[in-house]
């Protein structure tokens, strides 16, 4: 029970943190805050703002692992006779056709993007994190297939699928920046999943296939 309370009152104190850093970062940009301002403003101090957060990079992008092991999450939970492409495609689906802020589809989503478009060191970040959504597909696919370490096809296949995640969230990210409404970016997103859909080959769209002999 002890080590329950302290559990919490640790995610409590992250949160606290990341919000604080959070919004500082959307006030002036996040190459103009340091760090111990962010200590200072949390009232804590800067090792315990470190101990939380090893680099500045993940107080604005601390939702980041919710996001690598996304596509991966979504192909070990297809069902039977679905592929991994198809099982990507109806989460992106469900998750844009429900205006969902995981994808991006929030009132003040722009102010964000504009934090990291201001920030090379933001925009590096956010590179490593889609060559680590990649690289962890590809781990899933190689090991949900069988396929053997010198078999690129779960690298092209990964490649291919993370294409999809990809290209969803920047065109989402640019039209919310552009000043479009979630509810209007939600419908235009739908679309261009179709689009998207429509120019994968068939050997992708059934792909790693549950159940398949």
């Amino acid at each position: 029970m002890a080590e329950g309370l302290r559990e919490r009152k640790k995610k409590q104190t992250r949160q606290y943190i990341s919000d604080v850093a959070t919004g500082l970062f959307l006030e002036r940009g996040f190459d103009a805050v340091t760090v111990a301002e962010v200590a200072k403003a949390a009232n804590v101090s800067v090792n315990t703002v470190y101990n939380y957060f090893p680099a500045k990079e993940d107080l604005f992008l601390d939702r980041s692992r919710g996001v690598i092991d996304r596509l991966s999450r979504w192909v070990r939970g297809r069902g039977d006779g679905e592929s991994a492409a198809r099982a990507v495609l109806r989460e992106l689906r469900e998750e844009v056709e429900s205006v969902s802020p995981r994808m991006g589809l929030m009132d003040g989503y722009e102010s964000f993007m504009r934090v990291i478009q201001d920030s090379p060191a933001l925009r590096s970040r956010m590179w490593a994190i889609g060559q680590e959504v990649l690289l962890n597909l590809e781990g899933t696919l190689r090991e949900e297939t069988g396929a053997g370490a010198d078999d690129p096809m779960p690298a092209l296949m990964a490649g291919q699928i993370n294409w999809l995640h990809s290209t969803l969230l920047a065109t989402i990210g640019q039209r919310m920046i552009e000043g479009g409404r979630p509810a209007e970016v939600s419908r235009e997103a739908l679309v261009l999943l179709d689009e998207m859909e429509g120019l994968l080959s068939d050997k992708v769209l059934n792909y790693a296939v549950r159940g398949a002999q």
